[in-house]
């Protein structure tokens, strides 16, 4: 059933040039097969008018997807054919009010995986995602993130990302752009994100930290977008970030601050 809906799936956003060769060719000929892994993940995307990204983002879940691992999209309202893809590639498909809090809570409701693992929609787990969170929870691992690259032009994001994940290791805090993964019961137990419309993963990181520890920190790499950075200047961001976590830190209302952002 999973190969054969991948096969539509490929056909149509081929039809509409909506993914590129090299990833339909991987989805065709991925067959659903029994999980090698006792553990299984639950692969959470919050998404909004992400078609020019979640198509990459899916492509690369679906060896998952044929190892057992689930897949839901929970999208916020989207404009474009955000859903479409989303439908054709994940294995289910929810929409939720806009806020990424309260879309990656509502397809925590509606996961079934051990492990829920939240992933932005315009960024790629690595290959080896799915064994190195079961290596990190056979270690005792409860919670944990991947280290990040930044794909974009300017050559300071390569600086960015190096201090991202550095200070990653050095606090015990995880930010949404490195794959949050929590076991699934500790994520019931805290209540899940808070409905903040920013500092979510913050605020997460810091109850999960306070409860079960610090973070597993997985050397393997997830490849996020700098569209962000390019859109708005680098450096200009850099420093908007930090400015928005400090005052978030000090005890900022994160509604004023999602205003300011």
């Amino acid at each position: 059933m999973l190969a054969l809906r991948t096969q539509t799936a490929c056909h149509v956003l081929r039809r509409h040039s909506l993914i590129p060769a090299h990833a339909w060719l991987r989805a065709a000929f991925a067959v659903h097969s029994v999980n090698r892994f006792q553990l299984r993940l639950s692969i959470i995307i919050p998404a909004r008018d992400e078609a020019a990204f979640i198509t990459d983002t899916l492509s690369a879940l679906q060896p998952l997807r044929a190892q057992g691992h689930e897949v839901i999209v929970v999208d916020g309202g989207s404009r474009d054919v955000t859903p479409l893809i989303a439908r054709l590639l994940a294995d289910r498909t929810f929409v939720a009010r806009p806020g990424r809090a309260l879309q990656m809570n509502a397809g925590a409701r509606h996961a079934s995986g051990d492990v829920l693992l939240f992933l932005h929609a315009d960024s790629v787990l690595p290959a080896d995602a799915a064994v190195a969170i079961a290596r990190a929870v056979a270690g005792g691992a409860a919670w944990g993130r991947f280290d990040v690259t930044i794909h974009g032009r300017p050559w300071v994001l390569k600086l960015v990302a190096a201090m991202m994940n550095l200070r990653s290791r050095l606090t015990g805090i995880a930010t949404g752009d490195q794959g949050i993964f929590v076991d699934r019961a500790l994520f019931d137990r805290v209540g899940g994100y808070k409905a903040i419309p920013l500092m979510e993963d913050i605020a997460l990181s810091k109850t999960l930290k306070r409860v079960a520890g610090r973070p597993a920190c997985l050397q393997s790499r997830i490849a996020t977008s700098g569209r962000r950075w390019e859109a708005r200047g680098p450096w200009r961001t850099i420093f908007s970030m930090w400015r928005l976590r400090l005052a978030y830190a000090l005890g900022a209302d994160p509604a004023r601050l999602a205003r300011d952002y």
